[in-house]
């Protein structure tokens, strides 16, 4: 199993809005990431420290502005959030510590019922055929249409 860090080459490499976004808890403009709309199989990985947290097979069209997910495949950690004068459960990722989103309970109840409402900035996708071939292999199973 690779050993995932906080990658500081990886945080100087950051746009200014995926640094806002991972370092500093912040959120991007709904409708705007630019994974929102990918439909393709594969996997979504800390943009820090690589590490993988949601499968493309619960990402769902949740109609919120961002990528959402039933469930975090693993390193995902939860926090109380209260910010913005509300109470909220953030997520950030286990080992990079990068801020990912929050998560809600009013997901499709027949997956679980929770809502990962997540950042692109803080995200990098894996498609599905390069899986392999970066390191996550052993994900594969989770994601659809494999043979």
């Amino acid at each position: 199993m690779p050993t995932y860090t906080k990658n500081p080459d990886a945080i100087a490499a950051l746009s200014a809005e995926e640094f806002y976004v991972t370092q500093e808890s912040g959120t991007e403009r709904p409708g705007t990431g630019k994974l929102l709309g990918n439909k393709e199989p594969g996997i979504y990985v800390d943009i820090v420290s690589g590490e993988p947290l949601f499968a493309s097979a619960d990402k769902y069209e949740s109609g919120c502005g961002w990528p959402s997910f039933t469930k975090p495949i693993d390193n995902v950690t939860e926090h109380r959030d209260v910010t913005l004068g509300m109470v909220r459960t953030e997520v950030r990722s286990k080992h990079g510590d990068s801020h990912l989103g929050h998560v809600f309970p009013d997901g499709p109840r027949d997956r679980g019922g929770l809502r990962y409402c997540i950042n692109s900035a803080s995200l990098r996708f894996v498609h599905r055929d390069d899986m392999e071939a970066e390191g996550y292999g052993d994900y594969l199973d989770q994601v659809e249409d494999v043979a």
